[in-house]
């Protein structure tokens, strides 16, 4: 090995960085998959015009100087590196539609009512990544309250430690809407 480049099991070290080779499912929500699929066709489509712009830039000359050519394949690099990670998550999605759910435990797509340490009430939908936001009351289900909630019951109390400290809640209803 010329120590640039090692493998071993499903975990890739190139150039000291790191890759899991991640095969399981990406779950997220109908919109979440469209905001990917919109995300990955206008991403494509700027392709040509930053073809466009490296080829004008190099019409300049010396490109050891030249800003806008650097500036170009800087974008292009990162273009390519989004495209690749929203078609992986693409390739990977599995869209779950939350009404078709039912049960007793919170699960991906549950809507949660909580109760606070103060008896407030706080609502959260457990979303995919790509639909989190929390101003929305809308958390990844690999957030850290997300995991804290996966798979609890009503009445179950969650602790969670945060930077701000630890939270409590009491989980008061679950609905599948």
């Amino acid at each position: 090995m010329d120590g640039h480049h090692s493998s071993g099991g499903d975990v890739f070290v190139t150039k000291g960085f790191s890759l899991m080779a991640s095969f399981e499912k990406y779950p997220m929500l109908a919109e979440g998959y469209e905001k990917l699929t919109t995300d990955l066709k206008r991403l494509r489509d700027e392709r040509p015009l930053i073809v466009e712009a490296i080829e004008e830039a190099r019409a300049h000359g010396d490109l050891s100087e030249n800003a806008e050519y650097h500036a170009a394949k800087e974008r292009q690099g990162q273009v390519e590196a989004a495209i690749s990670e929203i078609e992986d998550k693409i390739g990977r999605a599995q869209i779950i539609d939350p009404s078709t759910l039912s049960g007793d435990k919170i699960v991906f797509g549950a809507t949660v009512n909580l109760l606070d340490e103060n008896d407030n009430p706080v609502r959260y939908q457990l979303v995919g990544e790509t639909e989190a936001d929390a101003k929305a009351g809308r958390i990844s289900y690999n957030s850290p309250l997300g995991r804290a909630l996966i798979g609890r019951v009503v009445d179950d109390e969650v602790e969670l430690t945060v930077p701000s400290g630890d939270k409590y809640y009491l989980v008061s209803k679950i609905e599948f809407i």
